[in-house]
């Protein structure tokens, strides 16, 4: 007889434990990308680019998280995120999106649901990740035809002025070994 057949629940998947109780290390840095609702272009006017960077840098600033490169596409984010141990990774997502969904519905008149459920994340462990991902969150304006350079579109880290975090400490130094592993 299959083990699996004959304790199916050992085989589950297991619960994501996302409580700061579960959270053994320090700080940790994601790479984040969540989308609007049915990929709208919600984002795309400069009033509710603008609003989004405002919730962001405030949540920043009350030390939520730090903030170290971002970009507002029309109808989706990308976020460097550095988050102490006491924070989860979902919780920090869920004031993002909550507090703007909330500004936008009051401010701009937006309806309900403004994200799409759920995120994606990627831990970041090296500084090659982590250079890999600020390289992406830079060009994507560029790549998607919205600017000719970094600095030219104002929705992101580059040309926008919202004060930024320095780079996170203690992520693993740069070698050809990580680069192979990570890259």
């Amino acid at each position: 007889m299959d083990i699996r057949s004959r304790y199916p629940r050992i085989m589950s998947i297991p619960k994501r434990h996302s409580s700061p109780a579960f959270i053994a290390v320090g700080c940790r840095t994601f790479f984040v990308t969540t989308s609007t609702a049915n990929k709208r272009p919600l984002l795309q006017t400069s009033r509710a680019a603008q609003l989004f960077m405002e919730v962001l840098d405030a949540y920043r600033t009350q030390g939520k998280f730090q903030l170290h490169d971002f970009v507002v596409m029309p109808d989706h984010i990308h976020l460097l995120l550095t988050l102490e141990n006491t924070m989860s990774i979902e919780r920090a997502v869920q004031f993002i999106k909550g507090g703007f969904s909330y500004r936008a519905g009051k401010e701009l008149g937006f309806n309900p649901p403004v994200w799409q459920k759920g995120f994606s994340e990627v831990r970041i462990v090296d500084e090659v990740s982590f250079e890999k991902y600020r390289a992406y969150i830079w060009n994507n304006p560029v790549a998607r035809g919205l600017a000719l350079t970094p600095r030219e579109y104002p929705f992101g880290s580059v040309g926008s002025g919202v004060k930024l975090d320095p780079g996170p400490q203690g992520l693993k130094p740069s070698s050809d070994e990580n680069a192979l592993r990570y890259g």
